[in-house]
């Protein structure tokens, strides 16, 4: 028995050993030097790493509970089948001077008075260091990184793995863009094989121009880490595309938080807001704003159509994966748009709403209210 036991440890150490040596490089590395010794500097650090205005609330009991009522419907299955998106429908420049194209979760192509601005791309099966574990996306991305034409700006909320994605930025690094960032995960994508001259890192209203577009890296309410021992050492954003012609907000993840009404009066009316809507939960309703606080969100902003993002099909909490806008539409003051995966849409000028999802049964805010702490309502 103590030989099994010796021979059973030493498998798991050395078990655990490989997965450790297959995650690593997704870890990525830590800021140092100058790009530390800013991070140090920046209003939003405090007692050694990032921290929001508002606190962050956890209901750990509320959480505990979700976890045994999982909707059966939480993720598509079998999973969705998208129709590919022909790249020649990205070719010709929209005739708005406003496109947007949704790949899923929070991944958009927003082409903007004649700049192509990406977020949050994640062109991986999993959100995770590791290809073989964790949570599955719901679809394949419609059109292939290599399909798509050239990429002005690619725009990173933050540094969580279903936001900053590792195999899809090292298949980047030799693309001829820039990669815009909130603090300290410039230090990731340098170890990624990015050269510094493409990498611009952003403190809440620092503000970058690229090929005349103006981009302002905007407060959000979130966190960030990529293991257990970096909890938000990197910090989070919003953003604000500030066009000649348009303007757009990206939410990134966030909860509600009073900054919201600011962003709309220096940077609003903005032609679109793209706010997340999905993973939420009362256990944690200050990490992710849903769909009711997200509608109202646009308001504060000024928004004039909202655009959904942040659901469909990468499962990472408990509703049932179609409820985020099924929600939204039943709230909603402004026009919404929610085209499906790969549906590129001119929201300004057709935001024609068309029914794709499933109905499907699902609770509703008087049943499952998402409520921050801590906020103006």
């Amino acid at each position: 028995m103590k030989r099994f036991l010796l021979a059973a440890l030493a498998l798991t150490l050395v078990f655990a050993a490989v997965v450790l040596v297959q995650a690593w490089p997704a870890f990525g590395k830590s800021a140092d030097g100058v790009r530390r010794a800013r991070m140090e500097q920046s209003p939003q650090w405090h007692d050694g790493s990032f921290a929001n205005p508002e606190p962050i609330i956890n209901h750990v009991g509320t959480m505990l509970n979700g976890m045994l009522h999982v909707s059966e419907y939480a993720s598509p299955a079998p999973p969705l089948q998208v129709a590919p998106l022909d790249p020649a429908a990205l070719r010709t420049p929209p005739a708005s001077g406003l496109r947007i194209t949704w790949f899923g979760h929070s991944a958009t192509l927003i082409e903007l008075d004649g700049t192509r601005v990406l977020t949050d791309p994640s062109w991986s099966e999993r959100s995770s260091p590791l290809s073989w574990l964790g949570p599955r996306h719901g679809f394949t991305p419609p059109i292939a990184l290599k399909e798509l034409p050239r990429i002005d700006a690619v725009v990173i909320s933050h540094d969580h793995y279903d936001h900053l994605d590792y195999p899809t930025l090292v298949a980047m690094k030799d693309w001829p863009t820039k990669f815009v960032v909130p603090l300290g995960i410039g230090a990731y994508l340098e170890g990624w094989g990015i050269a510094p001259a493409k990498i611009i890192e952003l403190d809440w209203w620092e503000r970058a121009d690229v090929n005349g577009l103006t981009i302002v890296a905007t407060p959000a309410r979130h966190a960030s880490g990529r293991t257990p021992f970096d909890r938000d050492q990197t910090l989070w954003a919003s953003y604000a595309l500030l066009g000649p012609q348009h303007r757009v907000y990206f939410s990134g993840d966030t909860g509600m938080f009073d900054a919201l009404r600011e962003i709309g009066r220096q940077y609003g009316p903005f032609d679109v807001t793209m706010i997340e809507v999905g993973q939420y939960h009362g256990g944690w309703p200050d990490w992710h704003i849903g769909p009711e606080q997200a509608v109202k969100a646009a308001q504060q902003l000024r928004g004039k159509v909202f655009f959904p993002i942040h659901w469909g099909g990468l499962q990472l909490a408990y509703h049932t994966w179609t409820e985020p806008v099924e929600r939204v539409l039943a709230a909603a003051k402004t026009p919404v748009v929610i085209p499906s995966p790969g549906q590129p849409v001119e929201p300004t000028t057709s935001p024609a709403l068309e029914h794709w999802w499933p109905k499907l049964p699902f609770q509703s805010a008087r049943e499952a209210p998402i409520v921050s702490s801590g906020v103006s309502q």
